[in-house]
């Protein structure tokens, strides 16, 4: 026997029993959304009158954004409440008055040449009007120095990050590469520094944190005077410990606080998704999943039982993953795991349907060598539309931030999670299983020894579907249209995270159940009020804009709750996803779009890449516009639900796509119209397969997961349909007719 099948079933199970013993012993982060976590209210100080107001503290939100996300807090909310506060709110933090320290320290960096030691008298003085390109500061050892006014600051830190050497003695300190100009300038101050004589207290560089000298070496004897440190780079020591040396990086590459901040308030919130939200989402995801691979086993049998065994160890490795990796688990990258989930089963499905053509078309003599042809066959799309996905996550997780950079997470580990369930795990289980001497005897029961439903069906009928390709485009032209008249008439439905809101905060004499308080609002017709428990008798509801007859009918239904509600707080507050974040989402995807169309142009034509990314701009638009029609919020659980339909719409049509080069390699001089046609029906059973099983855990997460899973659901829905259709009657289609206009007719 091979010696591979047994190394992969020993790199299998290892790797299973790695992942069970961390599921085990190392807890998952869950968000804000299913376990609450911390609240710290920021309020602004400012120190003029042009830096008070709504913009400054907008600003100082996405410096906060940036800290937060180094801090390693995925998937925080943080959202401007009224004019001067800042409501941030910490899922699975584990020390809070850290976290709130670092957060709101000012951290204004500046660098300075030390002129020499302060006086009393220059202390008493300073600012000194005789002087005013001076300061006095203190040192790190409490000694007050003279400084020249800093002419380099944190804005010329391109960035920053903690180190260790146990070599030099410096210990865990800071390197800083500065950016542009910067360099030259610290040249030119390390090089008058290094005209002073050594042990001059004019040799020395000041590195002012905060009004505070944090450290102040002395130029190197070797630096020449004038000539300076050039690189644009230097170090920062200090005497740090690990943690020191990381909040410090920290703090130089989030940048300064356009103004200070003061923590006003730090508490512990609940989820902002009830028990009974929680509990019905896990119920919709059991049942949906019990579905599918009935479903699976239906049409596989055997192997695809197997396969249904190989999914749950995808959990289990995706789960470890997570957990390992302290990533936050929330509900909506749970869209990442979902796309996965369907990409794992896709995998499986086109093995298995290869497996088939190779044992009924190509006549195998047993299901074993047809198995290990089928994955030998498949391996090209399932390689081709994995890596695509990963591209995309990877890019998600480097250029975005908040949830958008959270799916680029889970979708990531879901993938390789997927890739390792289908192409190791099934693999071993089924080469075993179909080489038993009783499975021998009876091939049918494998699941790969006969034609199926859906192949039969083709076999005796085989459409030409692609005879009129511009008939199937003028249907997509159509349904762009009616999408994008739905975005023009009927407008998005941006929700609280994209526009702010209102938020209103409660206290109670009596205590009070998060859920029937949920349940209260959506009766009064607030079904989209975000509800958190703060304590047993205190709460907030945070709502899209109420004028005041909506906000006075708020208040009338939580009264009629007989919990003795009293209103403590009533004030603006403004969207948890701030331009900047819309923006790096933004960016993100075009770069990752760009990317994928890059990678399908090298591995399948520009021609054949260009239409896959076609076919995913037209899922998007159609999507949206359905949403539009049905006057549905356009929220972050719909972010996260169309990040997944991009994902599944290229996966979809890079199968189609790898089946076209396949056969055109095969067929030389065919028209490329016919294989294009002949892909299409011999990758429609995989098509029909995947689908059907993607469904049923859809409708069950859309009938039985409550109001937040339902949107979510519904879009994941409508995008499987479109996706299905694109890849099959848009993609091929346009690539038949470019092919056509390119004067290719004949190469295929």
């Amino acid at each position: 026997m091979k010696r591979s099948p047994h190394l992969r079933g020993l790199f299998a199970l290892a790797v299973v029993a790695l992942s069970l013993y961390i599921a085990l012993t190392v807890p998952v982060q869950l968000g804000l959304d299913l376990r609450g976590g911390t609240q710290i209210v920021l309020e602004t100080r400012p120190t003029t009158a042009a830096d008070a107001g709504a913009e400054a503290t907008d600003r100082t939100v996405e410096v906060l954004r940036g800290r937060i996300d180094a801090l390693g807090v995925a998937e925080p909310t943080i959202a401007r409440s009224g004019d001067d506060r800042i409501v941030v709110e910490l899922p699975g933090v584990q020390d809070p008055r850290r976290a709130a320290d670092v957060i709101g320290r000012t951290a204004r960096l500046t660098f300075h040449q030390v002129l020499g030691p302060a006086t009393a008298a220059d202390r008493a003085a300073d600012p000194s009007p005789e002087r005013p390109h001076e300061q006095v500061t203190a040192d790190e050892t409490g000694r007050f120095l003279r400084l020249q006014t800093a002419a380099l600051t944190g804005k010329d830190v391109e960035k920053a990050a903690a180190r260790f050497d146990p070599h030099s003695g410096a210990g865990w300190h800071v390197t800083v590469d500065f950016k542009g100009a910067g360099g030259q300038e610290w040249a030119r101050l390390t090089g008058e520094a290094a005209c002073r004589a050594p042990g001059d207290p004019g040799r020395r560089v000041a590195v002012v944190l905060d009004g505070r000298i944090i450290s102040s070496p002395q130029v190197d004897p070797s630096v020449g005077c004038r000539s300076g440190i050039g690189g644009g780079a230097t170090l920062i020591t200090g005497s740090f410990d690990d943690e020191e040396a990381r909040e410090l990086a920290l703090l130089i590459n989030g940048g300064a606080l356009p103004v200070p901040v003061e923590t006003v308030e730090q508490r512990t919130v609940g989820p902002t998704l009830g028990a009974r939200a929680i509990a019905a989402s896990a119920w919709a995801a059991a049942i949906g999943t019990a579905l599918t691979s009935l479903f699976i086993v239906a049409v596989y049998r055997v192997v695809g039982a197997l396969a249904v065994l190989a999914l749950a160890c995808y959990g289990l490795v995706s789960y470890a993953a997570l957990a390992a990796l302290g990533a936050t688990l929330t509900l909506p990258g749970l869209a990442g795991f979902v796309l996965a989930i369907g990409m794992a089963v896709d995998a499986n499905v086109l093995v298995f349907e290869r497996a088939r053509e190779e044992y009924v078309a190509r006549h195998r003599p047993t299901p074993r060598s047809s198995l290990t042809a089928g994955f030998r066959g498949a391996f090209s799309a399932i390689a081709d539309s994995n890596v695509t996905t990963l591209i995309a996550a990877a890019l998600l997780f480097v250029l975005a931030s908040g949830p958008v950079r959270g799916f680029g997470v889970t979708l990531g580990i879901g993938v390789l999670a997927s890739m390792f369930s289908a192409l190791v795990v099934t693999r071993v289980l089924a080469e075993h299983a179909v080489a038993r001497p009783g499975l021998r005897r009876r091939p049918r029961l494998t699941g790969i020894a006969h034609t199926g439903f859906v192949r039969a069906r083709l076999d005796r009928s085989g459409p030409h579907l692609m005879r009129h390709p511009r008939r199937w485009l003028a249907v997509s032209a159509a349904a762009l249209v009616l999408a994008g008249s739905g975005i023009v008439v009927r407008g998005l439905d941006l929700g609280v995270e994209f526009t702010g809101g209102r938020l209103v905060e409660y206290s109670t004499t009596a205590p009070v159940d998060p859920d029937r308080t949920r349940a209260a609002l959506a009766e009064a017709g607030f079904p989209r009020a975000v509800v958190q428990s703060s304590g047993d008798r205190q709460f907030t509801v945070r709502t899209p804009g109420l004028g005041e007859a909506r906000a006075a009918a708020l208040t009338d239904a939580v009264t009629g709750l007989g919990v003795g509600a009293e209103r403590i707080r009533d004030e603006a507050v403004g969207p948890s996803l701030g331009k900047e974040l819309r923006r790096g989402a933004l960016i993100a995807l075009a770069v990752a779009l760009g990317a994928q169309l890059v990678y399908l142009a090298a591995r399948f034509r520009w021609l054949l890449g260009s239409s896959a990314v076609a076919a995913l701009a037209h899922d998007v638009v159609i999507l949206v516009g359905v949403f539009a029609w049905l006057g549905k919020p356009v929220d972050g659980v719909f972010l996260a639900a169309l990040l997944t339909v991009i994902g599944y719409s290229v996966n979809d049509s890079v199968v189609v796509f790898d089946r076209i080069r396949e056969l055109g390699r095969r067929a030389r001089g065919k028209p490329f119209a016919r294989v294009a046609d002949q892909a299409l029906l011999q990758t429609l059973p995989r098509t029909v397969n995947t689908g059907t099983g993607a469904a049923f855990i859809l409708t069950a997460l859309a009938v039985l997961g409550g109001d937040t899973l339902r949107d979510f659901a519904l879009a994941l829905l409508v995008g499987l349909a479109v996706g299905t259709y694109s890849s099959m009657f848009t993609a091929t289609p346009l690539a038949v007719e470019l092919h056509r206009r390119t004067g290719k007719e004949r190469r295929t």
